[in-house]
């Protein structure tokens, strides 16, 4: 019975230590991603989705889902990643989306001070066919990040998650939203790595 005792009270007092020494799930270890996009016809918007889906799917990842023009800078600056999604026009983001990144600093502040430093950044694009502009349109995105010294990462393709929207693939597919959810998984994943890094 002593034994049983005694091995119970070693076992509540390594379980106390580990605790101390855990790094709790509180609300300051939460990772914070913003993801936003314009979509005219809804495919950007079903593709944004499946990027908020896998940002979500890991654990302590809070998800801000919003169309580009209801952004605020109160959501730009609580976020510690900000994916950002544009269907291709003429090889490039769409005219919302630039006003976007323009109001970073015509309208919330961003620069000079560079607000947006060492958050991580990813983007997303849409197009009608297989040739497009999506890797343009999703490098123009980074651009502006990397402009603002924002860290971004890929996923879900090379430079980010897109979909071919018309053609032999109208809409969006189940491989094209798995993309997604792989581009949203990753910068959440990579957001808690670089948060928890910054904390050393």
């Amino acid at each position: 019975m002593r034994t049983t005792v005694a091995v119970l009270i070693a076992l509540v007092s390594i379980l106390l230590i580990s605790l101390a020494h855990a790094s709790p799930l509180d609300l300051s270890s939460e990772v914070k991603v913003l993801v936003t996009y314009y979509s005219a016809t809804g495919n950007t918007e079903k593709l944004a989705q499946g990027v908020t889906d896998g940002a979500k799917s890991v654990p302590g990842t809070v998800v801000t889902l919003k169309p580009v023009s209801q952004v605020t800078a109160e959501d730009l600056f609580a976020a510690d990643a900000v994916i950002v999604g544009s269907p291709v026009y003429w090889s490039n983001m769409a005219g919302e989306v630039k006003t976007f990144f323009d109001n970073w600093q015509l309208k919330f502040g961003v620069f000079p001070e560079f607000k947006m430093k060492n958050k991580v950044g990813a983007a997303f694009a849409t197009g009608g066919q297989v040739s497009s502009g999506k890797e343009v349109t999703m490098l123009t995105i980074l651009a502006a990040m990397l402009g603002n010294q924002m860290i971004v990462v890929s996923g879900g393709g090379a430079f980010g998650a897109s979909a071919t929207t018309e053609g032999n693939s109208p809409g969006i597919d189940g491989q094209e939203l798995a993309d997604a959810k792989e581009l949203g998984l990753r910068v959440a994943e990579v957001t808690r790595m670089v948060k928890l890094g910054m904390r050393r």
